[in-house]
């Protein structure tokens, strides 16, 4: 009952990818009622990003790793949209012994019909955080330094920089951090590095 208030999609799966609860708000991306989704792996309705490796998620379920993986996803509306967003991923479960499933949440960023220039927006928008984030590290600061600068904990800045990385399509912080700059989310004129006034 509490999904179904949810105003965000929200679907839980076994290890396979197989949809076995779907809230209101994730079964109305494809004009259909939640239980409609049930029974179907969720390859049926989402297309990863091409790259985006699936194997780490299937191996956290296997060794029980509880993390979180972010997955940028395309996928077709009932009335042939296209769209695209962002899939968190995350292994859960009831009970420490109990098999681990897959919670999946949606935050859907557009559709593939607005013009390139809100697409590239869209693209190297980043938050006040995530740019806090990014410009330390381009300072060189370690992850620790950065942790206690923005009020995380190591494990939280590592996830906005695996999802800054995710979403770019690069690895490591150095291309990361040369994405930012190529992207204009970081001030190329000044040092020590700052974020970029919103264009």
């Amino acid at each position: 009952m509490l999904l179904d208030h949810l105003s965000f999609p929200v679907a839980f799966c076994d290890g396979d990818g197989v949809i076995f609860l779907a809230n209101p708000a994730m079964a109305a991306e494809w004009g259909m009622f939640s239980g409609q989704m049930v029974g179907h792996n969720a390859l049926d309705f989402f297309r990863p990003r091409a790259g985006t490796l699936l194997q780490p998620i299937a191996e956290a379920v296997r060794l029980r790793r509880r993390a979180r993986y972010p997955v940028e996803v395309t996928w077709l509306t009932s009335n042939g949209v296209e769209r695209y967003g962002e899939m968190d991923i995350d292994p859960v479960s009831d009970s420490p012994d109990a098999p681990l499933a897959l919670m999946l949440l949606l935050r859907v960023g557009g559709e593939r019909g607005e013009s390139p220039a809100a697409e590239a927006a869209e693209y190297a928008r980043v938050s006040a955080l995530e740019a806090r984030i990014l410009a330390s590290t381009a300072a060189g600061e370690t992850t620790a330094r950065i942790a206690k600068t923005v009020g995380l904990t190591s494990d939280g800045v590592n996830y906005h920089l695996a999802r800054l990385s995710q979403r770019w399509g690069v690895r490591g912080k150095a291309a990361l951090v040369a994405r930012a700059y190529s992207l204009g989310v970081l001030d190329s004129m000044n040092w020590p590095p700052t974020s970029a006034a919103p264009r």
